[in-house]
């Protein structure tokens, strides 16, 4: 596809089985030399969260775990949710089948852990994926370096100024985002480690001449961080780089311990001009053990959550549960000799009295009912809305529930659904924001009419047993009632006010959506200069019109405001 899809629908990566197939086939040529060690690292811009799934159900996920990638870097998102977006992948036949699906930590180890310790044993499948900042909104950039098979990076923010000296750490590895479970293994295979474990070794970038590098390791054992280990560290001259690099020899295996932040590295640069540049204290573990690092709820939603298998599951229970609150009710109703009532919750209140009750008042008023019912099966079957799909060309497609049904003009009976996931930035929202809250208000406005009706019933009953013998206490009496009936329209039923205003508010919501998506898919060169032409003022009303002229929204609210007018006048 050489244009891409229109916003807001844009929001993943979609690979095909074309792409995955070359990109399998260079990172095998990489695998077929054998006697040397090749550090795989592979870019991309969309986190593997936000990537979908090829016409044969693969993912670019599958094809990194089989060739043992070190590491992915990628964009998209970059910083706007939390600093802290990586995530350790492994095979999910390792993991519960729920891994499919989100995994909860950032780093999460398998199940079972299997030691190979032959000289020609595979590597273990798994890699890194860490996103990235941007350069052009939070001007940040990442240092990547591979150390003797070691993959190490340091993110590096200019908005806080430039920087004289950079010093990056490339052995020992962070163990909360750099570790991996194939260095564990090594390390528990004595014959397996190599010589790379026998020195503390940092990259140094400076404008100046430096004069001193010195590293210090921390014991945080004690409760706060006692330095238990300064040494020098002298210049490689015999590597080529970019940056200098330094080394020291260690006694590694001194630093050998259960937990994998007992230890902490910083590194001290010290240039001509008297300059100290501090390196991020950062914990290790010699033996291979990963600090386990908590996302945060964000952090979490964006990457810990596969949204491209969780679309269907989630847009499916969705229409279940709202089938649910619509059918239940209506077989309690027509089958059931219990018939929950206003009255019956007074006499036995309880949350599933309440529940039933609401609901079934809503089944009542059968208008709402039906079309409440009608407007779910609508959007389940039938388009949403017609726009013009892609960036580029006049193709015109439907969107539904399943993505964007295209038709190929070249063969008159073959369509072709594309864009799914990404439509769920509109189904979901409309489903969870929009239909279900105007189901339960719609639920709660036709209980409190039954409230008020039960309360006028009571009041007209009243008026009724009086004696047609006192006619001079009458009048009276009716004043009395007046007054008690004012008293609960102005005091009692504040409820209805409440969910009135939430009306408003649900309709806010969806005409904000509809309306800021229309210039996505409105795209005629008139229209465009018509636009710059149009005062300011005036640009909220031509895009009104222009969405009635060039998009058929088939999910606005004139269902939604029909039903919840209708029920506006049954509740006077």
């Amino acid at each position: 596809m050489s244009t891409g899809l229109r916003g807001p629908t844009n929001l993943f990566g979609h690979p095909t089985d074309q792409l995955l197939s070359q990109i399998d086939s260079q990172l095998s040529h990489w695998d077929s030399q054998k006697g040397k060690s090749i550090t795989k690292i592979s870019f991309g811009h969309f986190p593997l969260s936000f990537s979908a799934f090829s016409e044969s159900q693969k993912s670019l996920r599958d094809v990194f775990l089989k060739h043992s990638v070190s590491a992915y870097l990628c964009g998209h998102l970059h910083t706007r949710f939390g600093k802290n977006l990586k995530r350790h992948h492994q095979p999910n036949e390792k993991f519960l089948s729920s891994h499919r699906f989100f995994q909860l930590n950032m780093h999460q180890e398998p199940s079972e852990n299997t030691k190979n310790c032959l000289f020609q044993a595979p590597p273990l499948k798994e890699f890194w994926e860490w996103e990235m900042g941007d350069w052009r909104k939070s001007r940040a950039m990442r240092i990547v370096a591979v150390d003797r098979g070691h993959v190490s990076y340091l993110d590096i923010d200019f908005k806080s100024g430039t920087k004289k000296t950079i010093v990056l750490p490339t052995f020992p590895l962070d163990s909360r985002f750099m570790l991996t479970s194939s260095l564990h293994q090594m390390y528990g295979c004595q014959h397996m480690v190599p010589f790379s474990f026998e020195t503390i070794r940092c990259l140094v970038f400076s404008v100046s001449p430096i004069t001193s590098v010195v590293a210090r390791i921390y014991d945080t054992r004690p409760g706060s961080p006692l330095m238990i280990m300064e040494t020098t560290m002298t210049k490689f001259v015999r590597d080529i780089s970019r940056g200098d690099i330094y080394a020291a020899a260690w006694n590694y295996k001194a630093f050998e311990d259960p937990s994998p932040v007992r230890f902490w590295l910083q590194i001290e640069v010290i240039d001509v001009m008297g300059r100290s540049t501090l390196s991020e204290l950062r914990p290790f573990s010699v033996n291979g053990l990963s600090a386990k690092i908590s996302w945060t709820w964000k952090e979490f939603f964006v990457m810990g959550c596969q949204w491209a298998a969780l679309y269907y599951p989630i847009f499916w229970s969705a229409v279940f549960l709202m089938l649910s609150i619509l059918l239940i009710p209506k077989f309690v109703l027509m089958f059931s000799k219990k018939q929950y009532s206003y009255k019956n919750f007074i006499s036995e209140k309880g949350l599933i009295n309440c529940i039933a009750w609401v609901l079934l008042d809503l089944c009542r008023v059968h208008v709402v009912w039906f079309g409440f019912l009608g407007y779910l099966i609508y959007l389940v079957s039938c388009p949403w809305l017609i726009g013009q799909v892609f960036t580029d060309g006049g193709n015109r497609g439907y969107m539904t529930c399943m993505g964007w049904l295209l038709k190929i003009f070249n063969s008159r009976e073959k369509h072709d659904y594309i864009g799914s996931p990404d439509i769920m930035v509109v189904v979901l929202p409309h489903f969870f924001f929009v239909v279900i809250p105007s189901i339960l208000v719609a639920g709660a406005l036709a209980a409190e009419r039954g409230i008020y009706k039960e309360h006028f019933l009571s009041l007209s009953g009243k008026k009724e047993d009086d004696d047609s013998s006192q006619k001079n206490k009458r009048s009276g009496t009716y004043d009395n009632h007046r007054h008690r009936r004012s008293k609960f329209d102005f005091v009692e039923r504040w409820f209805r006010k409440v969910l009135l205003a939430a009306c408003l508010v649900i309709c806010w919501k969806h005409f904000t959506v509809r309306i800021n998506s229309v210039p996505f898919y409105v795209h005629n060169i008139s229209v465009k200069k018509c636009m710059h032409c149009i005062s300011s003022r005036h640009r909220g009303r031509f895009h009104y019109f222009s969405r009635k002229l060039k998009l058929m929204d088939y999910y606005t609210s004139k269902s939604l405001i029909a039903l919840v007018s209708r029920l506006l006048a049954c509740a006077v």
